[in-house]
């Protein structure tokens, strides 16, 4: 369905959702394109991303990654958009900007949030590993994990948009990387085109069994964003000084009552005070201020040069993102989620 100049279609939170999210928890609306005043910019989205994140706003809680979603408000995310109207100085009509437009066609901004991309060859890139997934492997990766050559590090996710960034960063300060994925092509993928030393299918029921021949020397960064049975097979191989940085725990996003099985806390924290080991849980949002320009010229330089490859999955209409959204909740995409709103 082609965005109109006219009519701003928006996905909003119809229900919260019980578990995993359905296609009734989310409602398409038309609404007036709004009119910017002195001092704002509407922007006409391009590109959205849909990540893990979005899940734990919809539910009513108080802030976590960004504020609880209100009923019937459009869902966030992360954008790529053109300015169609400026009343503001620091932007022109038809520049590219990284927003926060959320799950709508057209949105309006004071400026403060957007930032200007140029021109860029795959401006969907500025939502995935040029962007927010990229900068989380960067920072949580390098700040926290500290890779060091020879050391092993682990990552789930292993071909998602911040797991493939995770494993090709590791790689180039050094270190033997081990990938958990879902499924044997995901998994082909990260050791033939990432250049991930190990692929393991998290389905696999001897996981832990076969994580731990991979590891024969034990783990040294695990970069947790999944948790469940990938995180149970991995507590028993972490070193003496190992770093864990925490992103997310997407396993446990549509959980609506404690796991079942025995309390794993004991164990968990009898092993960090034994191992000393260094847990660490980091908002990417808190570090955008005086990193993300650094780490945009070093990523980029990367990715020219062909060191580190991203890949992109890519939903084609506003209408289609709960879908997309649901299957990325599942585990279905391939690489980063994002969803092409309207032509470029």
């Amino acid at each position: 369905m082609p965005q109109r100049d006219t009519v701003n279609r928006r996905v909003v939170l119809a229900a919260r959702p019980r578990g995993l999210p359905t296609s009734r928890d989310f409602r398409l609306e038309e609404a007036a394109v709004p009119t910017p005043k002195e001092g704002e910019v509407l922007l006409r989205t391009l590109y959205l991303s849909l990540d893990p994140y979005m899940r734990n706003v919809m539910e009513e809680i108080g802030p976590v990654y960004a504020p609880s979603v209100p009923l019937d408000a459009p869902m966030p995310g992360g954008t790529v958009n053109r300015v169609v109207a400026s009343r503001n100085p620091r932007f022109r009509t038809g520049e590219l900007v990284l927003g926060n437009a959320g799950w709508q066609d057209y949105a309006l901004s004071d400026g403060q949030d957007l930032v200007p991309l140029g021109e860029m060859a795959q401006p969907s890139q500025a939502l995935g590993g040029l962007g927010m997934p990229g900068f989380t492997a960067h920072v949580g990766l390098l700040d926290i994990g500290q890779p060091k050559p020879g050391e092993t590090v682990v990552v789930a996710a292993a071909t998602g948009a911040v797991g493939s960034a995770v494993g090709q960063i590791a790689k180039l300060k050094g270190a033997r990387v081990v990938g958990i994925a879902g499924g044997a092509d995901k998994c082909r993928y990260a050791v033939e085109e990432l250049g991930f030393d190990v692929c393991l299918d998290r389905r696999d029921s001897r996981l832990a069994e076969r994580l731990a021949a991979a590891c024969p020397k034990g783990i040294d960064v695990y970069f947790e964003n999944v948790g469940g049975d990938v995180f149970d097979a991995v507590l028993p191989l972490l070193n003496v000084g190992a770093r864990v940085p925490v992103c997310g725990v997407i396993a446990h996003y549509n959980e609506q009552t404690p796991p079942p099985g025995p309390n794993r806390l004991p164990l968990w924290m009898s092993t960090v005070l034994q191992k000393r080991i260094r847990v660490q849980g980091f908002v990417i949002l808190d570090h955008y201020g005086e990193r993300f320009d650094a780490f945009r010229r070093e990523m980029g330089q990367w990715v020219d040069a062909g060191r580190v490859k991203l890949r992109e999955d890519r939903a084609d209409g506003l209408e289609n993102a709960p879908s997309a959204f649901i299957g990325l909740l599942e585990g279905r995409n391939f690489g980063k989620l994002v969803v092409r709103v309207a032509d470029e």
